[in-house]
């Protein structure tokens, strides 16, 4: 009598067995696959009997079966259990993936089927096909066999092993991009077929503007921070250019809600972008605008876009969607681009500001009660469009803003995604305050024969109405000079203290807070409601010291910022040109610290023609740096291996960069000098 066979007497009830185990009957299955797993259901005691602990464990403690369980119930059989004979075990194959199926959720299943048939059922699964031992009596085994066949077969194709499923299943069909790309304008045309019209131009030339002379022209361009406008069309003749709008009334007379929304702000002038701007984006042209940080160019391609939304052809009750859209690389920008649109509110539109880290059920409510001006950072408006809770196909006006800095973080992805559902026929500005390969990329890829408007110069260049001083010093200095330049500041003063790391962001406001000092921190660790309080409490004044990662590089437009102090250098150069503009922004003037250590030896080559453009002192520390640096960067592109290993150890050892002078000195610099400028 087998180990899993439960003995009875002639009344049904279970005979007591003593302690010692009867052996068990000698039986081997046929031989399979050596890499098989033993998987067993039903079957107590022996090597064969357990299942792996894994598998038990995945299938929630069900796997020993109804055995099991009778004799966890005081070694009763089960109602209606019938005695198994000798009969031999009945074996078939399944395939691998439909096991599941017959041993169910936490095991489940396969309990069912002993309990319907009265069969023992054990699984020795394999790679690509499992064995099935059936043991009881025949009925009772062949009931099991039909009840799992019909199973697997259940939703499944039939198949004896998974070589013949191989061979007969038939090969996916492959896909042939080939067409796809040479059909790729047919599909596009199909998607886009039913589009409402647009219109794009909207400009008339006031009359003072179409009198002025080229040279006339080519002369205030001159005097207004050197404008160059050029055509990128590629094919066929190049456009006229228009003459730039020397005053609001020249490019908005047509407008009168325009004008008295910018009488009521005050301005007295447009800046030199939005001169030149205005024309090009109201005559319907695609538009890169390049300008220095605090130059205006929210509002240059806010206005246009108003006037854009409002002249179109379908009535703005029957757009199933937002008109325009604003994508910003931060959630601070993008609340800042929300309150000028509704400073300069025309004609009730409706903004909303969509970003991560809000309240995105929040969001989701106000997009569904209709919007009209989206504002919003690629990743979380790239979230609702891929879940399908908002419809940019009835955008028509597109802008993306701080185009550099967006690439910067990694945001392509989502970009491309999200132009993907805009219509193609669209009006798109690109803004940015530099003009890298990945922005000209970008350009090149998405906007269509452009017009580029620039301030100055295509190269890195700070604002000029700030007064930029770079010390050289020693890492641990860092924290005293900071302190100490705290200490020198005007009541009226209000500083933007950037750092490279969020924990020295929290380290440096915790030990002001324990000096006493009123001081608010900056980063992407902290919770959205705290970072747009911190923020709050600095355009207020509330406190006059905020310490900040790059997060509060770009676009942050609080006027009233004297000083700049970079406790830490940033990553890249252009970063420097970013944070320095948080200062001397609309007509003020304003002034930057920085602390360059000798960790820092090579960004020198790239910091000394910003400051030299902008007429700032050079100080001679930096100079040897940088002449440092390139000689060391010659040898290691001259040198073998070998020697550039040998070559960073010495540096390392204090042997190379930096530009020190002789003695280890910071070049005779004092911190007690006098912080004012």
């Amino acid at each position: 009598m087998s180990d899993w066979e439960e003995e009875y007497d002639e009344g049904g009830v279970a005979i007591q067995k003593p302690a010692t185990k009867s052996a068990p009957t000698e039986w081997k299955p046929p031989s399979y696959d050596s890499r098989r797993e033993n998987v067993c259901f039903g079957v107590r005691g022996g090597g064969r009997s357990g299942a792996p602990r894994e598998w038990r464990a995945d299938r929630g403690g069900g796997g020993e079966g109804s055995e099991y369980t009778s004799r966890a119930n005081g070694g009763e059989g089960r109602p209606g259990r019938r005695t198994f004979g000798d009969e031999r075990p009945v074996t078939f194959t399944v395939e691998s993936a439909s096991v599941g199926r017959v041993i169910g959720r936490g095991g489940a299943k396969i309990r069912e089927l002993e309990e319907s048939t009265g069969a023992r059922i054990k699984i020795n699964r394999g790679d690509y096909e499992a064995e099935v031992v059936l043991f009881g009596s025949s009925d009772a085994q062949q009931k099991a066999k039909e009840m799992i066949e019909d199973l697997v077969a259940d939703g499944n194709s039939r198949f004896p092993n998974a070589l013949q499923a191989a061979d007969v299943a038939p090969a996916p069909a492959s896909i042939d991009w080939n067409s796809i790309r040479e059909n790729k304008d047919k599909y596009e045309e199909l998607k886009w077929k039913d589009l409402p019209p647009i219109k794009k131009k909207f400009y008339t030339e006031a009359e003072s503007v179409s009198m002025l002379t080229a040279e006339e022209v080519c002369q205030w361009r001159k005097e207004n921070n050197n404008i160059f406008v050029d055509d990128l069309k590629e094919e066929g003749e190049k456009r006229n250019i228009p003459n730039p709008c020397r005053t609001f009334l020249e490019a908005f007379e047509l407008y009168p809600e325009v004008m008295e929304n910018i009488e009521h702000v005050g301005f007295a002038k447009p800046t030199p972008i939005q001169s030149q701007a205005w024309p090009v984006l109201l005559s319907g042209e695609d538009l890169i605008a390049i300008a220095q940080t605090g130059t205006g160019k929210t509002l240059a391609y806010l206005l246009p876009g108003f006037i854009h939304m409002d002249g179109q052809p379908l009535p703005r009750a029957e757009q199933d969607g937002p008109g325009m859209l604003v994508l910003t690389p931060t959630r601070e920008l993008a609340l800042q681009i929300e309150t000028e649109c509704k400073k300069y509110r025309y004609k009730g539109y409706k903004s909303i500001c969509i970003y991560g880290g809000g309240d995105r059920r929040g969001q989701i409510n106000l997009v569904k009660c209709g919007v009209d001006i989206v504002i919003a950072t690629p990743g979380r408006l790239n979230d609702l469009q891929m879940n399908e809770l908002i419809s940019l196909r009835s955008i028509t006006y597109l802008v993306l803003d701080e185009a550099d800095r967006m690439l910067d973080m990694g945001f392509e992805p989502q970009i491309m995604k999200i132009l993907l559902d805009i219509r193609p026929d669209r009006q798109t500005v690109m803004t940015s305050a530099t003009w890298p390969t990945g922005v000209r990329r970008l350009a090149k890829s998405y906007l269509k024969s452009p017009m580029m408007v620039y301030v100055g110069t295509l190269d890195l260049a700070a604002v000029n109405t700030v007064q930029q001083r770079v010390l050289i010093v020693h890492e641990e200095e860092k924290k005293a000079y900071v302190f100490d330049f705290i200490r020198n500041m005007l009541p009226q003063d209000k500083v933007l203290i950037f750092v490279g790391k969020k924990l020295v962001a929290d380290d440096l406001s915790s030990d002001m807070c324990l000096q006493g000092l009123a001081v608010q921190s900056l980063h992407g660790d902290r919770e959205q409601c705290d970072r747009e309080e911190a923020l709050k409490d600095f355009k207020e004044s509330r406190v006059r010291i905020l310490v900040a990662t790059d997060l509060a590089s770009r676009g942050l437009d609080v006027a009233d910022i004297t000083h700049v102090f970079n406790y830490d250098f940033p990553r890249n150069i252009e970063e420097y040109v970013h944070r320095v503009g948080r200062t001397g922004r609309a007509g003020r003037s304003g002034a930057s610290v920085t602390l360059v250590t000798r960790e820092n030896w090579r960004m020198a080559p790239e910091l000394i023609p910003i400051l030299e453009r902008a007429g700032q002192e050079v100080p001679e520390e930096l100079v040897l740096m940088a002449e440092r640096y390139e000689k060391h960067k010659r040898e290691k592109e001259l040198c073998n291996p070998r020697e550039r290993e040998g070559g960073e150890g010495r540096r390392r050892r204090g042997g190379g960069g930096g530009g020190w002078r002789d003695g280890g000195g910071r070049g005779g610099r004092d911190r007690s000098e006098n912080w004012g400028f």
